[in-house]
């Protein structure tokens, strides 16, 4: 298993998420979200994994300064959504090819 937490560090789920694998001495990567982001490669991953809709973060403040609500095309919300690491949901979750938004136990569990 190799569990990537893409988080942010004032984020209270971030903080759960990081606690349940402590919790059960599952080592894991903390890559914080703001400061490093997602790769293209990463960014296209987690997409596939959980969908373009679950990664954004419609109550943050740079959403409805973007007006994100009104873009309709997913290929421009995806590039938006790409270069603004403050659109995300946190934490992302990533075990390989799997992965999840939000403090996910029932699944993470699937993975051990």
């Amino acid at each position: 298993m190799n569990i990537q937490i893409y988080g942010v560090k004032k984020c209270f789920d971030t903080k759960k998420a990081e606690r349940y694998f402590k919790e059960r001495k599952i080592k894991y990567q903390y890559i914080d979200l703001y400061r490093y982001g997602l790769s293209k490669g990463e960014f296209q991953s987690v997409k596939a994994a959980v969908g373009l809709n679950n990664l954004i973060n419609c109550e943050a403040k740079e959403y409805k300064q973007l007006n994100l609500q009104h873009i309709g095309g997913s290929s421009v919300r995806e590039e938006i959504l790409f270069k603004n690491p403050k659109l995300y949901n946190s934490p992302i979750v990533r075990n390989g090819k799997q992965a999840t938004v939000g403090y996910c136990p029932e699944i993470w569990q699937e993975w051990e």
